[in-house]
């Protein structure tokens, strides 16, 4: 037996209520097509609302900010030896004096 081929507006038009929190049993009735094939669609092209996890633009986003706090906390440790070093070389007051 082969499976059946539903045009591509149905799989959007379900996914679309999938997303909007329709439950599978009601979108399948709705659309007469069977709730194994919804849940397949659902776990395929929204694996986010099966997990009940994040959405994948999200896990994107959070590992976009991490990269840039460790980029940014990498810097402000550079610029704290930085400080230290040069504490040890110049005057606080910064001394106006000239070397003779």
């Amino acid at each position: 037996m082969r499976p059946t081929r539903y045009p591509p507006e149905l799989r959007r038009k379900a996914l679309d209520l999938l997303a909007d929190g329709e439950p599978v049993k009601k979108v399948a009735v709705a659309l007469g097509l069977s709730d194994q094939t919804v849940y397949q669609w659902r776990r395929r092209h929204l694996p986010h609302l099966g997990r009940g996890g994040p959405e994948p633009s999200r896990v994107m986003d959070l590992r976009a900010a991490r990269r840039r706090i460790a980029a940014l906390e990498s810097e402000l440790t550079a610029l704290r030896r930085a400080t230290e070093l040069l504490r040890d070389v110049v005057s606080p007051k910064g001394d106006s004096r000239q070397c003779t």
